[in-house]
């Protein structure tokens, strides 16, 4: 078992690769883990190492940087070959209000992690994965996108765009990846107790703990579901939110609470 996961410093990411470990423990599994905080990756490879005696590569790198991810891919395929599952798992959140011209460099950066992030993280795999599973491998495209992204929500416009953006483009990688039997499954998820959501200063329906989602993401990456929202309640949310006219849904977000803008230069 061969897996990739991007975004693998904190939050769903390193959940993933923990449950990952746990489950592959002993079993010949390797896990290559990307993300921009070295120090966050070297602890996350000693405790997959020691406590699950799992192989485990590191590749600090920032998914905006195309070449750092072409290079990281190759890396990873000369010593272990294509992954059976590539995780594109990297992203950000962000309050943004478009009449602040500052917050410019906030949507651009939203909208390079979490949408062109994926393409960074896919494109030097495909070919790997394409021959591999011609040989009868598995071969499988993880996207993770959110329930933000089927409605706009107000105050995240950044990241409600970029949501929508990843799930149409994993809805089009999957349709193009048919024929070469690499299956992709896009993951929506509801709020999940992570680094990212804990900045949130409203209330959090269905609030998850990164470890169970991250057990429930991976079961519907082994059924090889094409497009889940994670938890389940949140599902029959996003399912409303689909048919909601949009009038409706102007009146109902119009006292909505916004996330909170920030200081953007941690982007």
């Amino acid at each position: 078992m061969k897996v990739f996961i991007t975004g693998a410093s904190s939050g769903i990411g390193e959940a993933l690769a923990l449950e990952y470990a746990k489950r592959h423990s002993n079993n010949n599994t390797i896990i290559g883990i990307a993300a921009r905080r070295s120090e966050h990756l070297q602890n996350l490879q000693s405790t997959l190492q020691s406590r699950y005696n799992i192989q485990c590569a590191i590749y600090p790198l920032d998914v905006r940087d195309s070449h750092a991810m072409a290079n990281a891919a190759a890396d990873f395929i000369q010593h272990y070959g294509a992954p059976n599952v590539l995780v594109a798992c990297a992203g950000v959140s962000c309050g943004t209000l478009t009449e602040h011209v500052e917050d410019i460099a906030a949507f651009k950066a939203v909208m390079d992690i979490n949408v062109l992030g994926l393409v960074h993280t896919f494109q030097p795999f495909i070919a790997s994965m394409r021959a591999a599973a011609k040989q009868g491998e598995n071969a499988q495209l993880v996207g993770i996108a959110s329930v933000a992204g089927i409605r706009g929500l107000p105050g995240a416009g950044a990241y409600s765009a970029s949501k929508a953006a990843a799930i149409s483009y994993l809805e089009s990688l999957r349709v193009e990846m048919a024929a070469d039997n690499i299956a992709v499954t896009t993951i929506a998820p509801g709020y999940i107790r992570t680094p990212m959501t804990a900045i949130n200063q409203y209330k959090m329906p269905f609030l998850m703990d990164a470890d169970v989602a991250a057990t429930k993401f991976i079961n519907a990456i082994e059924h090889k579901r094409r497009f889940v929202v994670i938890p389940w309640q949140m599902g029959w949310v996003a399912r409303l939110m689909r048919f909601i006219p949009p009038f409706l849904w102007d009146f109902a977000m119009k006292k909505a609470p916004h996330k909170k803008r920030l200081d953007w230069d941690w982007l």
